[in-house]
């Protein structure tokens, strides 16, 4: 984990500097420093948007292979993970475990961007609001629950199309076969209700673990070693992971519909409900779930350094506070 993480950190953050470096050579950039309020007030969305994208683009690159062993025992098989590992990659190799990683290239960077760019943005106005704020049960707050249903709600809008393209690519039995177009433009939008309820209870999950771990770590119940400097909250990588595979565990079964819903191998005429409920009866509603944990450990962990790294360096550059809510 820790070779991966250095690099993927390493490439970001290298990126982020020669991007600031040529930005701070034109007047436009230095203006954008020291400028007037309502620009200052855009760029700490924008370095949490950035920071988001990469995120995203570390999640497909080191993440995708368990994505569709995940997705294929989801959608299609009744194999073990091992098994379909060892299909798919005996049949095509690595292309084959990437498959459906290019609509996430780009559709994953801009939906991890509006999950954490919306819900930073969603909480700076709650806060700045004269909304009323609970604390309910003395643990859990109000804004920041609220912050993560936005922030899910941002991410579903652009998960819905390139989700499906990823699913369509990564189930079919071929490499090489094409996906009809007609198909794509008359199913686009199936499973689009479960994506909102998946998205808006994994995001605002994970929001709220964060939360309820940043008070655990200030309390001394996590174990040093998991904790940041100052123990006022888990280090990126254990917040990336732990919180990541708690919030996926919190919404799986949803997980589980949305992909069957999405791979066009149920019929299309079948409800959600339905197939939640056959789901429940079958016992397959954690199907997939160990692919997919290992996945979360593994990409979100790093992912979340490098998004730490990233917005801690252009934070400092500009200048600005940190408003987001991670």
């Amino acid at each position: 984990g820790k070779g991966w993480t250095c690099w993927a950190t390493e490439m970001v953050v290298c990126g982020a500097r020669w991007v600031s470096w040529r930005h701070a050579h034109f007047t436009w950039g230095y203006r954008l420093r020291k400028s007037s309020s309502m620009d200052a007030s855009l760029i700490p969305f924008g370095i949490t948007f950035l920071s988001g994208a990469s995120y995203g683009l570390t999640t497909v690159l080191i993440g995708q292979p368990f994505d569709t062993v995940k997705t294929r025992m989801q959608g299609m098989s009744t194999s073990s993970a091992t098994k379909v590992l060892f299909e798919l990659y005996g049949k095509e190799g690595i292309r084959g475990l990437y498959r459906g990683g290019f609509p996430l290239l780009i559709g994953g960077s801009i939906m991890r961007s509006a999950q954490f760019g919306v819900s930073g943005k969603a909480k700076e106005f709650l806060e700045a609001s004269q909304f009323p704020r609970y604390n309910f049960f003395n643990t859990l707050d109000s804004f920041v629950l609220l912050a993560g249903i936005a922030g899910g709600l941002g991410r579903a809008m652009v998960e819905i199309p390139t989700d499906f393209l990823k699913i369509r690519r990564q189930v079919v039995r071929d490499f090489k076969e094409r996906i009809d177009f007609h198909v794509i433009r008359r199913n686009l939008l199936d499973g689009s209700l479960v994506t909102f309820s998946r998205n808006t209870i994994l995001f605002t999950s994970f929001i709220v673990y964060i939360d309820l771990s940043k008070q655990m770590c200030s309390a001394g119940l996590v174990p040093s070693f998991l904790c940041n400097s100052d123990l006022t909250g888990l280090n990126p990588f254990a917040k990336g992971a732990i919180c990541a595979n708690m919030a996926w565990i919190t919404c799986w079964p949803f997980d589980v519909v949305k992909t069957q819903r999405q791979s066009g191998m149920y019929n299309s005429n079948m409800g959600s409900w339905h197939l939640l409920r056959d789901n429940i009866k079958a016992g397959n509603m954690f199907r997939g779930l160990l692919p997919g944990l290992i996945r979360s450990t593994i990409a979100n962990g790093t992912s979340m350094v490098v998004y730490e790294k990233v917005h801690s360096y252009l934070s400092n550059y500009f200048e600005v506070q940190r408003k987001d809510v991670v």
